[in-house]
C-alpha cells in the first residue's frame, strides 16, 4: 500500500512546494520512504509515499524510473501474479533491477502497452509517464480496492491516492457540488465518477485514463466489466468445491510478503473461510488476529473467531480494542477526506491500530456479501415481490406516497413501504437510502435549485446499473458490487486501514473468483426469501468447524443508537446545531435527533450529518 500523486501543465513548471504538499498530506499511506520525480522540462511531476512490503530495499522505492528515463511509474497496491509476469518478461529479454512488483509494471507495460491491464491480478491504482508517447496513463483495479482522484482542467492534469492530496494545491476550489450532496444524504457515499467536490472525479473501478501531454485532454474507457450470467452445469457441492481452489489459489497468492502478515479473523463466514483457506496452503501456522470489544459484549464475536484459531491451530492473538472517544471523530472526519456515512468505520479504523503493532499486512473477508448474496436486502426484494403480486398497482403507490409523507424519517418499516412501488430496479434503489427526496429537501433546503436542470436524481445511479437478465438476487448484487462495495466498504477498509499504516487484503475480490460468482452460480445457489450465501455455506460444511453457527450476521456493528442518546448527541447537537456554521435545517436535524430519542432508527443518519459537518469545517467547503 502507498500513496501516489501527480501533477501536469501547460502555463508554467510544476512548483515543488505543491508537490511536496500533496506528497506529504499522505505520509500516512507510506511511513517508509517518500519520493518525488520532474520531468526534464518541468511540466511534470510524480510523488510517491511508500509502506515497503515486497522488495524492502531502496531497489523498490518510487517514483520508479526505467534505464532510458522516458518511463515512470508511480504505483499502489500490490500485484498478486507479478512472479509469473516477471517470468514471461524475463522469457522475453527483459532484466530486472529489483524484486519488486512495481518493476514488472513499469517493464510490463514496455512490452504489452496498455494491454497489461488485462494480465494483472490485484489490487492496484497506478499512474505512468510515457515520455516517449507524451502522455500519463492511470489505471485502476477491477473491484476498486484502490482509490484515484483526478482534476482535469484546461491548463493542468492533477491526481491522487486521496482528495487531501489534490488540495494541497492551493488554487483548487473547495466548492461542492450540489449532486454530490444529494448523493451523499440519499446513501451515504458519493457514487460513480462524480466526486464531493465540483472538479474532480474518481476514476471507477475497471477503468483506465489516458492524459496527452501536449493538449492535457483525457480519455476514460472500461477495461473490464462485470461478466453475463452462463450458468453452471454441475451440483451446488461441485460448485462449493470449485470455489474453494479458486479461494486457495487467491489466498496463497495474497500471503506472499516481505513483512509480517496475518489474517483479520472476525469469526464470521468470510474471514473464517479465508482462514481456512490460509492454512491449508501455507507450511506455517498461519497468524490471525482478533479484536474483543470488552465495553460491547452484544457485538463482541470472540468466542467465534476462538472456534476457527483453534480448530486450525493459527498462532492466535486477542487484541482488545479501546474504547470508542468522540476524539475520533474528528480524526476520522479529516482521513476520509471525501465524506461517508458508515459509522462501522470506527470499529475498522480501531481494529487496524491493533493490528499494525504485530503485522503491516492483513487478509480479510471483503466482497463475500456481494459476490455470494451476504446481505438481508436480498431476501427483502423477493418478499417485496411477493408483496407486489398480491396488491395492486394504484394500493401500492398509495401505500408508498403515504409513508413518505406521514411516517417520520427512521420509523420501521418507512423504507420498506416506500419502496414497494415501482419496478424492481427502482425497489432495489430506493431501499438503502437515509434520505428520500422529502427529506433531502428539508435538510437542505434550496439544494434542489443549485442542481442543473435536468440532473437525474441519485436514485437513477443504481437504476442504471440493473440489469434484468441477472435476475433476483443477481441483479441486485451486480448493483452492490458496482456501487456500495467500491464507494463505501473498499473505501472504508481502505482509508481505516491506511490512517494506521496497514495493508489490507481481500483474496475474495481476485477477479477470477468475482468472474466465477458472477457467471457460474445460478441465483437458487446465492439466495431466496429466507436464505443467504447458499454456495458459501456449502463451501462451509466441509471448510469449517461443525460448531461453529455460520447462520448468523452480525457484521462490523457498534451501539451506535445508545451512544447518542448519550454523551455523542450532546456532541450532535452541537455541532449541527451551531446556528453561525451548520448547512442543515435545524429543525429537521431536531427532529432526527427527537426521534431517535423515541426509538426510530436514525442513529446512523445522524452520524452522517455530524460527519459531514465536520468534514466541511476540517476543509473550508463551500456549497454554492
Amino acid at each position: 500500500m502507498c500513496g501516489i500523486g501527480g501533477l501536469a501543465t501547460r502555463k508554467d513548471i510544476v512548483r515543488d512546494d505543491v508537490l511536496l504538499g500533496m506528497r506529504d498530506t499522505m505520509v500516512h499511506r507510506g511511513p517508509d520512504a517518500a519520493g518525488i520525480w520532474k520531468s526534464s522540462d518541468g511540466a511534470v511531476g510524480l510523488v510517491h509515499r511508500r509502506l515497503s512490503i515486497i522488495d524492502l530495499s531502496s531497489d523498490g522505492n518510487q517514483p520508479m524510473v526505467d534505464e532510458t528515463g522516458k518511463t515512470v511509474i508511480v504505483f499502489n497496491g500490490e500485484i498478486y501474479n507479478y512472479k509469473e509476469l516477471r517470468l514471461e518478461l524475463e522469457q522475453r529479454g527483459h532484466r530486472f533491477r529489483s524484486k519488486s512488483d512495481t518493476e514488472v509494471l513499469l517493464v510490463g507495460y514496455k512490452a504489452w502497452g496498455e494491454d497489461i491491464l488485462s494480465r494483472l491480478n490485484g489490487m492496484f491504482a497506478f499512474a505512468l509517464y510515457d515520455g516517449g508517447a507524451r502522455k500519463l496513463f492511470l489505471a485502476r483495479d477491477r473491484a476498486g480496492e484502490k482509490p484515484l482522484f483526478y482534476a482535469s482542467r484546461s491548463d493542468s492534469f492533477a491526481f491522487g491516492s486521496e482528495l487531501k492530496a489534490l488540495m494541497a494545491d492551493p488554487s483548487m476550489a473547495r466548492k461542492i457540488r450540489p449532486s454530490s450532496l444529494e448523493s451523499y444524504l440519499t446513501y451515504g457515499y458519493v457514487p460513480g465518477d462524480h466526486c464531493i467536490f465540483e472538479g474532480v472525479n474518481k476514476l471507477p473501478p475497471g477503468h483506465a485514463l489516458i492524459c496527452s501531454l501536449d493538449t492535457l485532454t483525457i480519455r476514460v474507457w472500461s477495461y473490464w466489466k462485470l461478466p453475463e450470467p452462463k450458468g453452471t452445469s454441475g451440483t451446488l457441492e461441485d460448485c462449493a468445491m470449485e470455489l474453494e481452489g479458486l479461494l486457495c489459489d487467491s489466498v496463497r497468492r495474497q500471503l506472499v510478503a516481505d513483512v509480517p502478515i496475518g489474517v483479520l479473523l472476525s469469526g464470521g463466514v468470510d474471514s473464517s473461510l479465508v482462514t481456512a483457506a490460509a492454512a491449508k496452503v501455507s507450511s506455517s501456522p498461519i497468524h490471525t488476529f482478533t479484536v474483543r470489544f470488552p465495553d460491547n459484549q452484544a457485538y463482541d464475536e470472540g468466542k467465534y473467531a476462538e472456534i476457527v484459531a483453534k480448530h486450525f491451530g493459527t498462532k492466535h492473538t486477542e487484541l482488545m480494542a479501546e474504547p470508542a472517544s468522540l476524539e475520533l471523530l474528528p480524526i476520522l472526519a479529516t482521513q476520509y477526506d471525501e465524506p461517508m456515512c458508515d459509522s462501522s468505520m470506527i470499529p475498522t479504523y480501531l481494529v487496524s491500530r491493533m493490528i499494525r503493532k504485530s503485522a503491516t499486512v492483513a487478509l480479510g473477508g471483503d466482497g463475500g456479501d456481494e459476490l455470494f448474496g451476504g446481505y438481508k436486502s436480498y431476501n427483502v426484494f423477493f418478499q417485496q415481490r411477493r408483496v407486489a403480486s398480491l396488491l395492486p398497482s394504484p394500493m401500492r403507490r398509495l401505500l408508498a406516497t403515504v409513508s413518505s409523507r406521514l411516517m417520520p424519517v427512521g420509523t420501521p418499516g418507512r423504507n420498506y413501504i416506500a419502496s414497494i412501488s415501482g419496478s424492481l430496479s427502482e425497489r432495489v434503489a430506493r431501499a438503502s437510502r437515509h434520505h428520500d427526496s422529502i427529506s433531502r429537501r428539508r435538510l437542505v433546503p434550496g439544494l434542489k435549485e443549485l442542481i442543473p436542470s435536468g440532473t437525474p436524481p441519485p436514485e437513477a445511479f443504481k437504476e442504471a446499473l440493473f440489469q434484468e437478465s441477472r435476475g433476483l438476487p443477481g441483479a441486485a448484487m451486480a448493483i452492490d458490487f458496482g456501487s456500495y462495495l467500491p464507494e463505501d466498504i473498499l473505501v472504508k477498509v481502505d482509508r481505516a486501514s491506511m490512517l494506521a499504516s496497514l495493508e489490507t487484503r481481500a483474496p475474495f475480490l481476485d477477479y477470477r473468483i468475482i468472474e466465477f460468482a458472477f457467471t457460474r452460480i445460478p441465483n437458487e445457489w446465492r439466495a431466496n426469501a429466507v436464505d443467504r450465501k447458499i454456495v458459501l455455506r456449502k463451501l462451509c460444511s466441509f471448510m469449517l468447524p461443525s460448531s461453529l453457527d455460520i447462520n448468523r450476521k452480525q457484521g462490523f456493528s457498534l451501539p451506535l443508537g445508545e451512544w447518542f442518546r448519550g454523551a455523542w448527541g450532546a456532541y450532535a447537537r452541537e455541532v449541527l446545531l451551531d446556528s453561525s456554521a451548520s448547512l442543515f435545517d435545524h429543525d429537521c436535524v431536531k427532529d432526527l435527533l427527537n426521534g431517535l430519542m423515541r426509538g426510530r432508527t436514525n442513529s446512523e443518519r445522524i452520524f452522517g450529518l455530524l460527519l459531514f459537518e465536520l468534514w466541511r469545517r476540517k476543509y473550508n467547503a463551500v456549497l454554492g
